[in-house]
């Protein structure tokens, strides 16, 4: 029971169930206060002519009620958890306040709209109350998503931080041993792709549609190819072509040592992802790169960006090899 209250952020909840109760509540004040002025019964569901559906007045107030009330809990409720991320809480608690006051305004608007009427067949619903309610029911929810505070609580996100943190300070060199890096090609080069490829595909698709998307979609994954992300770590060396596909993958206990290079992409078969001779290669241009060379004699490349980033990773990647084959810490 304990875990169980510990797990919902009570300030939260109390606004979720209360919100829309006083909502209802408020509702069937005022349409108590319209009574005298509908007709009987009225009038539940509408086209362009009038009423079409009608009910008896107490059934429609109930029934207002009760939606604007269970329909407000359903949406509000999301929120009170705090195993949730607190993106979707705010969210929760702003679209819970939007629908609550849109369906308000609706059934108010249907009754608004049959005041001093005589017959429901004749009845409309308001058009200005229903403009304006919807307006505010959608500023005032977006105002909660950005002013809603959930409790500050430990979750699991905090569990995940603190495990990090003890890694760190049992092993200081391990932010050392690990790298990100996006790398891509020139923007001459998608320059070039888009004249060459997409406006010719586009004139294409005028007169064979399947054609022009076909090029278009060539043009796009070659595009692709000339981004790539790196990640090293102690684990070894991968990279992503597009950021998705992993055409690269080298262990730390395959690699004999990484060195910075300037390269030519010729050399190793152009740019993208290659093969060529003992080489495996993933360059987005000719340019500062890395080469490593793995214990079975065969060689890999991949663009760094620049010089420093080039220098970084190399270090990144010897240390993690030295640490694999049993050396310890690179100096």
């Amino acid at each position: 029971m304990a875990s169980f209250r510990e797990s919902l952020d009570f300030r939260a909840l109390r606004f979720a169930v209360a919100f829309p109760l006083l909502l209802a509540v408020g509702f069937v004040v005022c349409a108590q206060m319209l009574r005298n002025d509908l007709p009987n019964p009225v009038a539940v569901m509408w086209n362009a002519d009038g009423g079409t559906s009608f009910a008896p007045f107490g059934a429609y107030v109930t029934g207002g009620a009760a939606l604007i009330t269970f329909c407000g809990w359903a949406v509000f409720l999301q929120a009170v958890s705090i195993s949730r991320p607190v993106v979707m809480r705010r969210v929760m608690m702003g679209m819970g306040l939007m629908i609550s006051l849109f369906i308000t305004t609706v059934v108010a608007a249907g009754l608004v709209g049959q005041s001093g009427v005589a017959d429901a067949r004749e009845s409309h619903v308001d058009p200005i109350v229903l403009a304006m309610g919807s307006g505010a029911a959608v500023a005032l929810g977006v105002v909660m998503m950005f002013a809603f505070k959930p409790d500050p609580r430990w979750t699991r996100e905090d569990d995940v931080a603190l495990e990090e943190e003890l890694r760190l300070l049992e092993d200081p060199d391990l932010s050392r041993d690990t790298f990100r890096l996006w790398v891509h090609a020139r923007s001459s080069v998608f320059v070039m792709i888009i004249v060459s490829a997409l406006f010719p595909a586009a004139l294409i698709a005028v007169a064979v549609p399947w054609l022009g998307a076909l090029v278009a979609a060539a043009a796009l994954v070659g595009a692709g190819l000339l981004f790539a992300r790196v990640r090293a770590d102690r684990g070894g060396l991968q990279v992503f072509a597009g950021g998705i596909v992993r055409v690269l993958t080298v262990p730390a206990v395959d690699i004999a040592a990484a060195a910075p290079a300037d390269v030519k992409a010729a050399d190793y078969g152009g740019w993208g992802w290659r093969h060529h001779d003992d080489a495996t290669a993933m360059l987005v241009s000719s340019g500062p790169a890395v080469v490593v060379r793995k214990l079975n004699g065969g060689r890999v490349a991949l663009s760094a960006g620049t010089e420093a980033s080039a220098d970084k990773l190399a270090g990144v990647l010897n240390r993690a090899a030295h640490r694999a084959h049993g050396d310890g810490q690179a100096q």
